[in-house]
C-alpha cells in the first residue's frame, strides 16, 4: 500500500513538472526552505557567523 502511494506521488509530480509555472513555484519553495534549514543547522550557522564576523572586521580596518 505504501508503495502505491509513493508511486502515485511520483506520477503526480511528473505531471506537474511539465509546467514551467509549477517548476518556478517549486524552485521558490525549495530556495526558501533551503535558507531556513541552513539557519537551523548549527554547523552552517557557525560558518555564517564566522563569515559575518570576518566581513565586519574587514569593514573596521
Amino acid at each position: 500500500m505504501a508503495l502505491d502511494a509513493i508511486l502515485q506521488a511520483f506520477v503526480t509530480l511528473n505531471g506537474l513538472a511539465t509546467s514551467p509555472f509549477v517548476l518556478l513555484v517549486l524552485a521558490f519553495i525549495g530556495a526558501y526552505l533551503g535558507s531556513r534549514v541552513v539557519e537551523v543547522i548549527p554547523y552552517t550557522r557557525r560558518i555564517i557567523e564566522r563569515r559575518e564576523a570576518q566581513a565586519a572586521a574587514a569593514e573596521r580596518d
